[in-house]
Protein backbone atom coordinates (compact mmCIF):
# COMPACT_ATOMS: atom_id res chain seq x y z
CA UNK A 1 0.00 0.00 0.00
CA UNK A 2 1.23 3.41 -1.03
CA UNK A 3 -0.11 6.72 0.43
CA UNK A 4 -0.85 9.25 -1.90
CA UNK A 5 -0.27 12.27 -0.23
CA UNK A 6 -1.84 15.85 -1.00
CA UNK A 7 -1.08 16.28 -4.67
CA UNK A 8 -2.97 13.53 -5.48
CA UNK A 9 -5.95 14.28 -3.04
CA UNK A 10 -6.10 17.75 -4.27
CA UNK A 11 -6.17 16.61 -7.67
CA UNK A 12 -8.76 14.25 -7.15
CA UNK A 13 -10.76 16.76 -5.33
CA UNK A 14 -10.18 19.10 -8.50
CA UNK A 15 -10.84 16.59 -11.48
CA UNK A 16 -13.90 14.55 -9.63
CA UNK A 17 -15.96 17.63 -8.34
CA UNK A 18 -14.93 20.39 -10.35
CA UNK A 19 -14.51 18.28 -13.85
CA UNK A 20 -10.85 19.67 -14.68
CA UNK A 21 -9.07 17.78 -17.12
CA UNK A 22 -6.65 15.37 -15.46
CA UNK A 23 -2.74 15.76 -16.60
CA UNK A 24 -3.74 19.54 -16.85
CA UNK A 25 -4.31 19.79 -13.36
CA UNK A 26 -1.50 17.58 -11.77
CA UNK A 27 0.52 19.88 -14.19
CA UNK A 28 -0.73 23.09 -12.49
CA UNK A 29 -0.71 21.39 -9.04
CA UNK A 30 2.92 19.94 -8.78
CA UNK A 31 5.05 22.97 -7.95
CA UNK A 32 2.45 24.15 -5.10
CA UNK A 33 2.05 20.53 -3.44
CA UNK A 34 6.01 20.29 -3.55
CA UNK A 35 6.38 23.08 -2.59
CA UNK A 36 3.93 23.03 0.60
CA UNK A 37 5.76 19.85 1.56
CA UNK A 38 9.14 20.96 0.95
CA UNK A 39 8.74 23.21 4.34
CA UNK A 40 8.58 19.59 6.28
CA UNK A 41 11.22 17.26 4.61
CA UNK A 42 13.62 19.74 2.54
CA UNK A 43 15.97 17.21 2.65
CA UNK A 44 14.27 14.76 0.66
CA UNK A 45 12.96 17.41 -2.16
CA UNK A 46 16.46 19.67 -1.96
CA UNK A 47 17.43 17.22 -5.40
CA UNK A 48 14.65 18.26 -7.38
CA UNK A 49 15.62 22.18 -6.29
CA UNK A 50 19.14 21.41 -7.82
CA UNK A 51 18.21 19.71 -10.86
CA UNK A 52 15.44 22.71 -11.67
CA UNK A 53 17.01 25.41 -10.09
CA UNK A 54 15.76 27.43 -6.90
CA UNK A 55 13.62 26.03 -4.51
CA UNK A 56 12.16 22.63 -5.87
CA UNK A 57 8.60 24.00 -6.22
CA UNK A 58 9.97 27.28 -7.89
CA UNK A 59 12.08 25.20 -10.32
CA UNK A 60 9.30 23.03 -11.54
CA UNK A 61 7.14 25.71 -11.95
CA UNK A 62 9.47 27.99 -14.30
CA UNK A 63 10.77 24.55 -15.91
CA UNK A 64 6.70 24.32 -16.43
CA UNK A 65 6.64 27.68 -17.81
CA UNK A 66 9.76 27.21 -19.86
CA UNK A 67 7.72 24.11 -21.70
CA UNK A 68 4.16 25.80 -22.22
CA UNK A 69 2.53 23.71 -19.72
CA UNK A 70 -0.70 24.99 -17.90
CA UNK A 71 0.11 27.35 -14.37
CA UNK A 72 -3.26 28.48 -13.39
CA UNK A 73 -6.20 26.48 -12.56
CA UNK A 74 -8.64 29.73 -13.57
CA UNK A 75 -7.16 28.69 -17.27
CA UNK A 76 -8.63 25.10 -16.86
CA UNK A 77 -11.72 26.48 -15.98
CA UNK A 78 -11.91 26.34 -12.40
CA UNK A 79 -14.19 29.32 -10.48
CA UNK A 80 -12.68 31.28 -8.24
CA UNK A 81 -15.64 30.86 -6.07
CA UNK A 82 -14.97 26.82 -6.16
CA UNK A 83 -11.72 27.51 -4.01
CA UNK A 84 -13.26 27.32 -0.69
CA UNK A 85 -15.26 23.84 -1.52
CA UNK A 86 -12.31 22.50 -2.65
CA UNK A 87 -10.22 23.47 0.01
CA UNK A 88 -12.82 21.94 2.89
CA UNK A 89 -12.87 18.80 0.85
CA UNK A 90 -9.31 19.01 0.34
CA UNK A 91 -8.93 18.61 4.27
CA UNK A 92 -11.85 15.92 4.93
CA UNK A 93 -10.35 12.53 5.52
CA UNK A 94 -6.81 13.44 4.66
CA UNK A 95 -4.13 11.70 2.99
CA UNK A 96 -0.98 10.57 5.01
CA UNK A 97 1.27 13.70 3.85
CA UNK A 98 4.87 14.49 5.53
CA UNK A 99 3.15 18.18 5.83
CA UNK A 100 0.06 18.43 8.03
CA UNK A 101 -3.22 19.25 6.36
CA UNK A 102 -4.26 22.49 7.79
CA UNK A 103 -7.74 24.52 5.53
CA UNK A 104 -6.16 28.28 5.89
CA UNK A 105 -2.44 26.76 4.24
CA UNK A 106 -4.60 24.39 2.00
CA UNK A 107 -6.71 27.33 0.82
CA UNK A 108 -3.69 29.57 -0.01
CA UNK A 109 -2.15 26.96 -1.87
CA UNK A 110 -5.35 26.79 -3.65
CA UNK A 111 -5.19 30.69 -4.24
CA UNK A 112 -1.60 30.56 -5.80
CA UNK A 113 -2.96 27.97 -8.07
CA UNK A 114 -5.62 29.25 -9.33
CA UNK A 115 -3.75 32.40 -10.03
CA UNK A 116 -0.72 30.61 -11.52
CA UNK A 117 1.51 32.16 -8.74
CA UNK A 118 5.03 31.15 -8.50
CA UNK A 119 5.01 29.18 -5.52
CA UNK A 120 6.76 30.93 -2.38
CA UNK A 121 9.04 27.90 -1.46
Amino acid sequence: SVAMSLHHKLCHTLGGTFDLPHAETHAVMLPHTVAFNAVAVPDLLRPVGDLFGGTPGQGIHEFARSIGAPLALRDLGLAHDSLDRAADLAIANPYANPRPIERAAIRRLLEAAWAGETPEN
